[in-house]
């Protein structure tokens, strides 16, 4: 399955093929990915990202998360996913990474704008649930751009490598999501 972004940009399910792909763009920014996410020291060959695509593949048919690749001009540039995917309550909690040489360009924000719209729109979700670390102040702006609202901070919610982080929690309802905000 893909989600088209713009002429550029687009989300795509991770297969197993793109084990090598997922693996490069992990190890070219490790030290830049390690300030904010945990999992790191886990992905240390291609066949760690391989069985991380594989289980992903599971929950998918599980129905219990989604993680898409985001893509820029054909080439592997991060993840985001709905880490959980929550029917009954019909809430989905949005995750994502994107490697050190893609950023700046406003791809994220783009990604995460269409993957809500895909919530909202395709998926039937009501709410939407984004958590970044506290101090994290790129990840942070992508939900204030799209007018999340900041709901709260989780104290001490993450074991980063060597010590905690706090969350902020941000929360968008689908009666609140600007339909047309994905025109680009």
């Amino acid at each position: 399955m893909q989600l088209n972004v713009s002429t550029f940009i687009s989300l795509k399910l991770l297969e197993p093929f793109d084990d090598e792909a997922l693996f490069h763009e992990t190890e070219k920014s490790r030290s830049y990915l390690q300030q904010w996410l945990p999992w790191l020291n886990g992905v240390q060959t291609i066949e760690d990202s391989r069985k991380f695509i594989d289980y992903s593949i599971q929950l998918l048919d599980e129905r219990k998360s989604m993680v898409f690749g985001i893509f820029y001009d054909g080439q592997l540039a991060g993840t985001i996913s709905f880490n959980q995917l929550d029917w009954q309550n019909r809430i989905g909690h949005v995750g994502y990474w994107l490697s050190e040489s893609f950023t700046g360009q406003g791809i994220m924000t783009q990604a995460v704008r269409r993957l809500i719209s895909y919530a909202f729109d395709d998926l039937g979700l009501n709410r939407i649930e984004i958590r970044c670390a506290l101090e994290n102040v790129k990840s942070r702006g992508i939900p204030k751009r799209l007018g999340f609202s900041e709901e709260g901070i989780i104290r001490e919610s993450e074991w980063l490598y060597d010590h905690f982080v706090d969350h902020v929690v941000y929360g968008m309802l689908s009666r609140d999501w600007q339909r047309d905000s994905h025109i680009i």
